[in-house]
Formats: structure tokens, sequence, C-alpha cells
């Protein structure tokens, strides 16, 4: 497509309309709730906000990342290149010995308190390193004014001893002797016990903690040295990643977040936006979710060449500041199209997350680094879907700046009349993949185009 500056004179609607074969908007779709001209919380819903789009968090791991003790170390020199990319917030893996030991990605904790320091479990240092290399990190992040956010497994423990088990009548492996010396457990820990029978779920037949006993919310959140404040006022933690939140009930997490405060997103695992929001809403809205249900639609809109399904319904469309949007985790990995599906979450309300791997392995580094720049730039204020069909998605941010995003999954150029935020502006595409600079008309609308298989973000120069 040549190099054509658009020079838009104050035609019509009508004769804007008539002018390309592509050029019929539908009505536009809103999309969320939020009629902010700016991304603004009063709740704990985002730690920080960099910029005026708010920020971007890094899962700063993967599955079975190298063992031997250096993930911390390697995590912390990424840390300057990780800031000038526009990272503003880590999250990291569970941070306590496991029943592993050094082969353990920490999703089996067995003491909460051992960062690496104490032989049990088969080694000393966890697979990640050891306590003084995690509080390095933590403060070097800080440093840069990036945000930690740890990865808090409270449904379930393994590792512990066999005993005699009064409320079961058998022998189960629920005597935990931690090396810590913090936080023994014992039978009457775990369901069932003399307080609850069984709780909202079970993990792989893990020892199911008991929330409902005073003992064990005492170590999780109430006392001073317990894990939540330990990890917050001697780790410098600054949110939480809960684990396995359909395990047990929304009031866990609330009363955690309401002794220990900070930033908090769970993994409610579910593709069903109602379900989603209600999680948020059982938590008394002290946490996010991770939006499962947009997660699914880009599957289906990206892989099945179908953006219709980009209309359908999602966390961040009913509940924006409680989205956390992302494209993979360490657990899952189902879109082929990731770019399509970074240039999607970057442009559109929720709090987007970085694969580790997406980022330092897989990816166009460069076009990763280009669409957060926007996200944090640009991507403002409420959303209006403008047009979707089955290769085109083309949505607008209706805050100062905003943008307008163009999905494009065909094989050929298209090009279509928008509606902006913009009168009598020239914009441009911040992606670079359009070297077009047009001008809206007095009324707002502009020509805007996309590539083949690729995206376009437009805002004013």
């Amino acid at each position: 497509m040549k190099n054509v500056r658009l020079i838009l004179s104050g035609l019509s609607l009508l004769l804007a309309i008539l002018f390309s074969s592509c050029s019929d908007p539908v009505t536009e779709q809103q999309t969320s709730a939020n009629k902010d001209d700016a991304i603004t919380t009063t709740d704990n819903s985002q730690a920080r906000l960099p910029g005026p789009g708010g920020g971007v968090l890094m899962q700063a791991f993967y599955w079975d990342v190298p063992a031997g003790g250096n993930w911390y170390d390697s995590i912390k020199d990424k840390i300057p290149s990780w800031d000038a990319a526009g990272i503003s917030a880590i999250w990291l893996p569970p941070v306590s010995k496991a029943q592993n030991g050094a082969y353990s990605m920490g999703y089996d904790p067995a003491d909460y308190f051992d960062f690496g320091d104490y032989n049990q479990h088969g080694s000393v240092e966890t697979r990640f390193g050891n306590k003084a290399e995690l509080v390095s990190l933590i403060n070097t992040a800080h440093s840069y004014d990036i945000d930690v956010y740890a990865d808090i497994v409270l449904n379930h423990n393994s590792g512990g001893a066999l005993e005699p088990n009064p409320y079961t009548g058998t022998n189960t492996y629920t005597d935990f002797n931690p090396a810590s010396g913090k936080f023994y457990r014992s039978a009457s820990d775990f369901h069932p016990n003399s307080y609850a029978t069984y709780d909202e779920g079970i993990f792989g037949g893990f020892p199911d903690l008991s929330h409902s006993a005073p003992y064990v919310q005492d170590w999780l959140w109430n006392r001073a040295d317990g894990v939540g404040k330990y990890y917050r006022d001697s780790l410098g933690f600054d949110g939480w990643r809960f684990d396995y939140v359909k395990g047990f009930g929304g009031w866990v997490v609330k009363e955690w977040m309401n002794n220990v405060g900070g930033f908090a997103v769970g993994e409610y695992w579910d593709g069903n936006a109602q379900l989603l929001q209600d999680w948020v809403n059982a938590t008394n809205r002290t946490s996010s979710a991770f939006d499962f249900a947009c997660y699914y639609k880009m599957d289906e809109a990206f892989d099945g060449n179908d953006l219709t399904k980009l209309q359908d319904d999602m966390l961040w469309k009913r509940d924006a500041y409680k989205s956390v949007t992302f494209v993979t985790n360490h657990d899952t990995d189902i879109i082929g199209d990731k770019m399509h599906a970074y240039a999607y979450i970057m442009t559109h309300e929720g709090y987007p997350t970085v694969f580790y791997n997406d980022f330092e392995q897989w990816l166009d580094k460069d076009k990763l680094i280009n669409l957060i720049w926007i996200h944090n730039n640009k991507a403002v204020g409420s959303t209006s879907i403008q047009y979707a069909d089955n290769d085109e998605y083309i949505a607008r941010r209706n805050g100062s700046p905003g943008l307008i995003v163009y999905l494009n999954d065909s094989n050929v150029w298209v090009e279509r009349w928008v509606q902006t935020n913009w009168s009598t502006s020239s914009i441009k595409d911040y992606t670079g993949n359009s070297n077009w600079q047009p001008t809206t008309q007095t009324d707002k609308w502009v020509k805007i185009q996309c590539p083949p298989n690729s995206y376009s973000v437009w805002s004013p120069l």
C-alpha cells in the first residue's frame, strides 16, 4: 500500500460512507461502565498506576524454570530492562519451601517461613534461591518503582508426617513440624475437623487447610508475625496472587486483605464472566480476578478466525478495575495468535499481564514493548466497539488521549471509516504497521487501515 496522507475536507457523513466499499460502520457497542477520561481508582485494585493507561504486570516465571537456586538472581538482572520496557509490577512463584524441595515450583507448600535457609524436604535452597536473594530481588524492583506480588497457596499443604487423625479414624499426612519453628499444623487444622467438615474444594488429594480454624486464621493473616504480615513487612511484598481460589470461600481473601492489604488477584479458573464477577463480589471487592472469560474468547476469536467473539461477555466489560487480563501463563497456553491477543489486552480495559516466555523467548520483544508503551500512554477511558466481523475488529478508547485499535485477521489490507475522539487532528498508527497520517474531519470521522494478519493503533500525533 502506498504512503498516502489523507486530507479530509468537510464531506458529509453520507459522502464519507459512500467513499469506500469497506466503510460501513456499525452501531457502536459501549462495553464498560467506566466513563472516566483517565483510569483512577479509590480501591486497591491496582497497586501502582504509572502513566495514563495504568500498569502492566510481568509474570516473572514459567513452569519448570531452571533448578539450582539462581532464578531470583536471574530476575533481578532483568529488572532494569523491564522497567525501561514499562513494566510496573512482577509476580513471583511461591517463595516458601515445598515438599519437593529444590525441585518444586512451590505449589505444594510445607513450611511457609522457609525461603531457602533450612535443610528440610531434601534441600536448603528452594528451586529459586534463598531468602537473602529474594529480598535483594524485591529491593531492586522497589528501587525501580516496580511492585512485587507473591504467589500465595492457601488451599492445601504438602509434606506433613503421618499421624492418627481423630476426625477420620485413619492416619493422615497432617503432622507439620516446620524447621522455621512457625505455624505448626496437625489434623485439627485440616478438613474435616471440629470447625468444618469440608470447604469449597480439595486439590489433588493434598491435606485441605481449614480456614475456619482460629489458629489457622491467626497464622495466615491476623498475627503480626504471621504469613501475610511477615511477607509484607519483612520480605517487602506489595501484593498477592491467590492460587486455586475455587478451593475456599471468597471470605478468606477478604479477611486476608482487610488485615494485610496490598494488591490482590485470584486464580478463579473459569471462562464464565458471571462466575468471575461473583467471586470478586464474594471477596467484598477486595480482590481482582484473572479474566479467564477474556482468555477463552480471545482463543475463539484469533485462532478460530471469528473476531465477533470479542463482542462476548468478559470480566473487564463488567468490572474493568477488577480484571487482570492475560494471553498465557504457567498453567495454560492455548492461544496461537498471540500478537493479536497482546494487541487486544494492551489496548482494552483491565490490568494486562505479560508472560515471561512470551517476552524473553517466544515473541518479538520490540513489538511487545511497543504495545506496552501504547497501553501506558494511550489506552485511557471506557471502550466502544465500533465494528466486528470474522476478519476485522475496531474499538475506541474514549479517554484522553485515547486510541482506535484495528485488528485484521485476513490476508489482505483493510480500511474503514471510523468515528474518533478527535476533531481536525492529525493521527498516526503508533505500531508503525501503517505509515498513513490522516487528519480527522471536523465531525471526528477518519479513514484508517490495517495490514494483513496484523493490527494498527491510532492516536493523535
